[in-house]
């Protein structure tokens, strides 16, 4: 193993800059891995890559970008109790204390100890050929998915199943979601896959729109419109939906999400920032419905996310329209930032091709 390795930073105005690390060594329970697949977050573009604007859980310490990887265990330290050199992992992107009251339930996210530190935000993340990581951490990658389908894993496909576990998506439900970001196509991607009978999409960029039909991901898909409420309940027989998830972190867009939900509907907001405005009464207390914040999910509930994955036989990788090598990383996050695109990866070794 080598001894120095490149990895990519995000000093902020929209830059990547490349520094020169230590290949790290495993300390008591850790683990080294080698990645293979590291993609690019939206909450990366949003507080670290533009500017700095994270403070406490979101505020950037400078390390190795990328809190979305996965890879291989090439070196274990003393006290591992599971995970051997060799074994294809996903790396959870939170280590949390794993004493507090949320970690024990395995919510590292909602961690709330001085020494809970986030992989590319507080301790180093996934954009380098190595990371060092705690077992604790790791999340077990079958053959039959790919590093890239891992990565994808490690924050946007399991932040969406945490939502639709809530919510409770099943074939009896019509799905409206706004914002076709990776995000919100991982939200069509797993409805689609549990049954849902109708699937709808609203967003702005075309692009996405065509991405998603590609794909096969959604039924109706519209540019968001004034009378974009009621062009949904009419293909829900004036209804609306059982279900909806705002991804867009827009305020006209969570607007929409939660009046052409149904009497009784179920809407989670998944996307971070942003403000929204609604009516309580006729948008929510006399219709009875429930709105959910969701932000990442357990640990345990990623694990039975990749056993689903498997069964279902998805491959979150789908959502990904273009990869670079880490030498390219800069050119990675423009894109991301863009718009114009699907999901970003940077990929190592074969995971490139």
């Amino acid at each position: 193993m080598d001894k120095k390795m490149k990895g990519a930073t995000l000093p902020g105005n929209s830059t990547v800059a490349f520094k020169e690390f230590d290949v790290p060594t495993p300390g008591h329970g850790q683990v080294v891995v080698k990645t293979k697949s590291s993609t690019i977050c939206g909450s990366d573009i949003r507080a670290i890559y533009r500017e700095h604007l994270g403070k406490g859980p979101e505020g950037y310490q400078g390390v190795i970008a990328g809190h979305e990887p996965s890879g291989q265990v090439v070196q274990t330290g003393p006290g591992c109790k599971r995970f051997k050199e060799g074994d294809r992992v996903i790396i959870y992107h939170i280590s949390g204390c794993g004493v507090c009251h949320d970690c024990r339930m395995g919510y590292m996210i909602s961690c709330s100890s001085e020494h809970r530190a986030a992989y590319g935000w507080q301790r180093d993340g996934g954009m380098a050929p190595y990371i060092l990581a705690d077992e604790k951490d790791l999340v077990y990658l079958p053959d039959e998915l790919t590093y890239t389908d891992g990565a994808q894993v490690a924050c946007g496909f399991g932040t969406v199943y945490e939502a639709i576990e809530k919510v409770g998506v099943s074939g009896n439900d019509a799905v409206l979601v706004v914002g076709l970001g990776p995000v919100g196509l991982a939200a069509l991607m797993l409805s689609k896959a549990l049954g849902a009978n109708t699937l709808i999409g609203v967003e702005v960029n075309p692009d996405r729109i065509a991405l998603a039909k590609k794909l096969g991901l959604v039924d109706h898909a519209f540019v968001p419109s004034e009378d974009m409420v009621q062009k949904i309940k009419d293909l829900t027989h004036g209804s609306g939906v059982e279900k909806a998830f705002d991804c867009s972190a827009h305020a006209d867009g969570r607007a929409i999400a939660i009046r052409a939900t149904r009497q009784w509907g179920k809407i989670a907001f998944v996307g971070e920032g942003g403000t929204v405005s609604f009516n309580p009464s006729p948008d929510i207390i006399h219709d009875q419905k429930t709105i959910y914040g969701s932000w990442v999910t357990s640990i345990w509930r990623m694990e039975d996310l990749v056993e689903r994955l498997v069964r279902w036989n998805i491959h979150p990788e789908d959502l990904v329209t273009h990869r670079f090598s880490l030498s390219d990383a800069d050119k990675a996050y423009a894109l991301m930032a863009s718009g114009d695109c699907g999901k970003v990866a940077i990929c190592f070794d074969e995971e490139l091709k």
